[in-house]
């Protein structure tokens, strides 16, 4: 029988909804599922409301509780990777049109009736009416490609076009009370705060015959009648009463349930939590490998072309970058790796806001910089040294 290293991972869809969907995963260890559950959850980037400006609010509830609850609200994020930036690599210095959203809630009660507020009076701010903030604004937009890239419905409240799905209460108002408000929607991540998870739930079961024991059960006169066996137990076959136990064992079948809030789909959801865990096992393969591992894969990409020589900046440490507006030898570019115009995405590091690589002849052999020439080592500057910035 081979073992599980052996095997390769598959996956069986058994149920998707629209919200929902059941899988089972097998031929991985339980380390690998978790680690799935949790990427899942915590490190997928939806947008969420981060800033609330009140204009008048004279409901009985205070500015904090409602601005808690509009963080709480999940909006269409589809596509969110390449749809907007984190505001922490946009070059704008107060917000733009490519690193956040702008909606506005407006909303009066004029009758002797009890008005509810819902997220379906929330109104989004066309982004071209948006604006930016100092000419930081216009040079991001003139390096941006993410208002394209937006489906049509993005940033929207979940449900605010779907008739059948109820609407988000915020608070209850009466006659003459009032609520304007200005919020402000950022990319971000669950592991920052949890409005931007796009799970409401994410579970898995294995072993449903607890053939491994993982589990004890309390019971009083019957184990089976006081905890009756899951779904998942037609999966598997149920273990004979006299059949050993193993010691060694280990669950290689794990049966999933991932529900979202709407923000995002279910499958997308899955796809890049696989996506996000795979960039974190490289990145750790990577920085656990050792200097003469690198040295050679240097070697290797420059004979592709891609990777000048010293490609972690072991070259004497020099700083400069040529004419052509790339970096010295010093900074380490994957092919096709990071990059873009503004963020970390599609190709470089960089684009217009941090040192790209070049194979041009003027650069140096180390380093970072921003000179034409490069010198013995540090950091480039206008006018370089032998050992960093002239300041």
């Amino acid at each position: 029988m081979q073992g599980i290293e052996e095997q390769e991972p598959t996956v069986r869809i058994r149920s998707l909804k629209k919200d929902k969907v059941n899988f089972v995963l097998e031929n991985v260890n339980i380390a690998f599922a978790n680690s799935l559950r949790r990427v899942m959850m915590a490190d997928i980037p939806t947008v969420a409301i981060d800033v609330v400006e009140v204009e008048t609010n004279t409901t009985v509830l205070p500015d904090e509780f409602i601005g808690h609850r509009l963080g709480m609200i999940p909006l269409i994020s589809t596509n969110c990777d390449e749809a907007i930036r984190y505001t922490r690599d946009c070059i704008c210095l107060a917000g733009c049109d490519f690193c956040t959203v702008q909606l506005v809630l407006n909303v009066a009660c004029h009758d002797h009736h009890t008005m509810d507020v819902t997220s379906n009076h929330l109104e989004v701010v066309p982004p071209n009416s948006q604006g930016g903030f100092g000419n930081d604004a216009s040079e991001a937009a003139d390096n941006g490609e993410e208002l394209a890239k937006r489906s049509e419905h993005f940033g929207h409240p979940v449900g605010k076009h779907d008739p059948n799905a109820p609407p988000v209460l915020i608070c209850k108002i009466r006659k003459g009370q009032e609520l304007k408000m200005t919020c402000v929607a950022k990319k971000g991540i669950a592991k920052e705060h949890a409005k931007w998870s796009p799970c409401s739930a994410v579970a898995f079961e294995y072993d449903p015959h607890n053939r491994l024991r993982h589990t004890t059960y309390w019971f009083e006169n019957d184990i089976k009648v006081e905890w009756p066996l899951s779904e998942n137990a037609k999966e598997e076959e149920a273990p004979r009463d006299d059949e050993l136990f193993d010691f060694n064992g280990q669950p290689t079948k794990f049966y999933f349930e991932v529900e979202t809030d709407g923000s995002l789909g279910p499958q997308e959801v899955v796809m890049k939590g696989l996506a996000e865990l795979q960039t974190k096992l490289a990145n750790l393969i990577l920085g656990l490998k050792s200097q003469p591992e690198f040295d050679m894969m240097a070697n290797g990409e420059q004979n592709k072309g891609q990777v000048t020589e010293n490609a972690w900046g072991g070259g004497g440490g020099g700083a400069g970058s040529s004419t052509s507006g790339g970096a010295g030898g010093g900074g380490w570019t994957a092919p096709g790796g990071w990059g873009g115009a503004t963020s970390p995405r599609a190709g470089g590091w960089g684009g217009s806001t941090s040192p790209n690589r070049t194979t041009s002849p003027a650069a140096s052999s180390g380093g970072w910089g921003s000179t034409t020439g490069g010198g013995a080592g540090g950091w480039g500057s206008p006018d370089q040294q032998a050992n960093g910035w002239n300041v």
